[in-house]
C-alpha cells in the first residue's frame, strides 16, 4: 500500500497539502483567500474507507468503527473533531435490519465521540458485487491552539508512549472468521481516542507526533514515523502491553503481535522533559489506563525502528508486508 501510494497517486495528485502525509491533513482556508481581521483557524481533513468482515464483531461493527476510525485520524492531527459525511455502498439484497442496526450504531457513537454527521450519500451494487455493505467516512475538525504536531517532527531524545495494549481488535474480528473462529474472550479497542488526545496535549503541550496504529499495527505505525522524520526509533519489546489471550493467539497463528490492527490505540512522540506528565495523564483517562513508555527516538539508524527483546538482543522491526488479515479495518 505504501508502495501504491508513493508511486501511483502521489505523483499525480502532488500538492503541499498531499504532501504531508499524515493521517489527516491540515489545512489553513485563510492563506488562499485572506480577509483583514477575520479568523483563521487551521483545519484537519481526513477520509476513510471501511470494508470490515463480518460487518459484527465484539466489541464494534462497522458503523461504529467508521466513526472511531475517522475521528481517531482528525485528533492525531492535534484536532477537535467536530463533522463527519458518511458515504453507503450497499450490496443488493442487504437486510434492511442490518442497515438499521449499523446506522443506528454510528449514529450513538458520533454522539458518544460528540461529532456530527452531516451530509451523506448512498448507492447500491448488484448481488455479489458489494460484500454487504461497505462504508466512507471524511471527518472535520480545528486543530487547537498552539498544537503543533507531525509525523516528520520526531526528534532525537523524544518518548515514545503507547496508551495500551495491542492486537485487541485484530484477534477480536479473527475470533469471528469463519474457520479460524477460537475462544478469546477478547473485544475489539474500537473507540473514540479525540478525549484522550485533549487530555494528553493538555499534559504535554508540545508532542510531536500522534499516530493511531491501526492497519499494520505499532509496526507500521513507527516506521511510518521514523521514515518521515529520518531518525531512528528504538522500543523495548517486553514493554509494550499486550494481553495474554492477544500474544497466545499470535504465536498459534505465527503472527507479530506489533503487527496486528487497533482501533483504540495512540502513539505519542513526546519531548523527554514531557514524558512523565503525558504518561500520568494518559493513565488518568479511561481509555488509557494501561499505557506505557516503550522506546525512545534515536540519532541512530535512521529511518528504521529496532526492538530490544526481553532476552536483551536486538532485531529490526519491519514494516509490515502485505495484509495478515484481509477485510479488518
Amino acid at each position: 500500500m505504501a508502495d501504491l501510494i508513493r508511486d501511483l497517486f502521489a505523483p499525480p495528485l502532488d500538492n503541499e497539502v498531499l504532501r504531508q502525509m499524515a493521517d489527516a491533513a491540515i489545512i489553513q482556508p485563510g492563506t488562499w483567500n485572506p480577509e483583514p481581521g477575520a479568523s483563521n483557524p487551521r483545519l484537519a481533513i481526513s477520509t476513510d474507507s471501511f470494508t470490515i468482515r463480518p460487518l459484527f464483531f465484539p466489541g464494534g461493527d462497522i458503523g461504529s468503527l467508521a466513526v472511531h476510525g475517522t475521528v481517531n485520524d482528525v485528533a492525531m492531527g492535534g484536532a477537535r473533531p467536530l463533522w463527519l459525511t458518511a458515504a453507503f455502498i450497499l450490496e443488493e439484497g442487504l437486510q434492511m435490519d442490518v442497515l438499521e442496526r449499523v446506522v443506528r450504531s454510528m449514529a450513538e457513537a458520533a454522539r458518544r465521540a460528540g461529532v456530527q454527521v452531516v451530509a451523506g450519500d448512498t448507492k447500491v451494487v448488484e448481488r455479489g458485487h458489494g460484500d454487504g455493505l461497505y462504508v466512507t467516512t471524511t471527518g472535520v475538525g480545528v486543530v487547537m491552539e498552539g498544537v503543533e504536531v507531525g509525523p516528520d517532527r520526531a526528534r532525537p531524545g523524544d518518548v515514545v508512549l503507547l496508551s495500551g495494549t495491542v492486537g485487541d481488535h485484530g484477534i477480536a474480528v479473527l475470533s469471528q472468521r469463519e474457520g479460524l473462529a477460537f475462544e478469546t474472550g477478547l473485544v475489539s479497542d474500537s473507540a473514540p481516542l479525540n478525549g484522550l488526545v485533549e487530555t494528553l496535549l493538555e499534559a504535554a503541550p508540545h508532542t510531536h507526533c500522534l499516530r493511531d496504529p491501526t492497519r499494520g499495527g505499532l509496526a507500521a505505525a513507527l516506521n511510518e514515523l521514523a521514515e518521515t522524520s529520518r531518525a531512528g526509533i528504538e522500543i523495548e519489546e517486553g514493554a509494550v502491553p499486550v494481553r495474554p489471550a492477544v500474544a497466545a493467539a499470535c504465536e498459534m497463528l505465527g503472527f507479530d503481535p506489533l503487527t496486528v490492527a487497533n482501533e483504540g490505540k495512540l502513539v505519542a512522540i513526546v519531548p523527554h522533559e514531557e514524558a512523565e506528565s503525558a504518561l500520568e495523564a494518559l493513565r488518568a483517562h479511561p481509555l488509557g489506563q494501561e499505557a506505557a513508555r516503550v522506546g525512545v527516538v534515536t540519532e541512530e539508524h535512521p529511518g528504521m525502528v529496532l526492538a530490544r527483546t526481553p532476552i536483551g538482543g536486538r532485531r529490526v522491526v519491519d514494516m509490515p508486508l502485505g495484509e495478515l488479515l484481509p477485510r479488518i479495518c
